[in-house]
């Protein structure tokens, strides 16, 4: 239990790790005081540069895969047996809250879009798929990404009961707890959505 419960800690500070903030320094810019001030990949995007967007999206994307793909297999190596899908569904969570709830920056971070989609390549590669269609047809029509977001954080879990409740109910609930978790994160932009104070994608602010 010892290398299970160090894989979840892992998880943890792997996913703290504020990619958007580091890259952002690069360019001498806090991205906590700019924009909407979210370190995650939208905000460096739209108020660092495009390259440095794509790259934080892509860091925090496998923030999330490693934990929930790799590290079931670390945990096979060394207990020299099968740990069960629970693993990679706790070190992708964990990574999701340490993106979340960063140690590192006093708890305070992203919206975890990237770092659950990461996850969710690593562990339900379906509903990642059906997610990314429904994100890329809502910001193709609104030019919102955090609608687009929020859309997807709705689809994946329905998609996951569809997709994986015949083998058993943890994934789907636990999808269902993360698609929650992202539109609570969201609870701002929905307001801003709502006022239509909301910035659309591709506008510099």
């Amino acid at each position: 239990m010892r290398v299970e419960i160090a894989l979840i800690g892992l998880s943890y500070f792997l996913g703290a790790i504020p990619l958007g903030l580091l890259f952002a320094w690069c360019k001498g810019v806090d991205i906590r005081k700019v924009g909407s001030g979210n370190i995650g990949a939208t905000n460096v995007f739209r108020c660092v540069s495009k390259p440095l967007g794509i790259a934080t999206f892509v860091g925090d994307a496998v923030k999330g895969f490693v934990p929930a793909f790799f590290f079931p297999m670390i945990g096979k190596y060394f207990l020299q047996a099968e740990p069960g899908s629970w693993l990679g569904i706790l070190c992708g969570c964990a990574a999701i809250a340490g993106h979340n709830w960063p140690v590192y920056l006093g708890f305070k971070g992203g919206k975890g879009v990237s770092t659950s989609a990461g996850m969710l390549i690593g562990i339900a590669p379906a509903a990642a798929g059906i997610g990314f269609l429904a994100w890329g047809l809502l910001v193709g029509v609104t030019r919102y990404v955090s609608a687009a977001s929020i859309g997807a954080a709705a689809v994946v879990p329905a998609a996951g009961w569809w997709l994986y409740a015949k083998d058993g109910l943890l994934l789907p609930i636990v999808l269902t707890v993360l698609g929650g978790l992202v539109i609570w994160k969201h609870r701002a932009n929905i307001r801003r959505l709502m006022r239509g104070e909301e910035h659309r994608f591709g506008r510099k602010i």
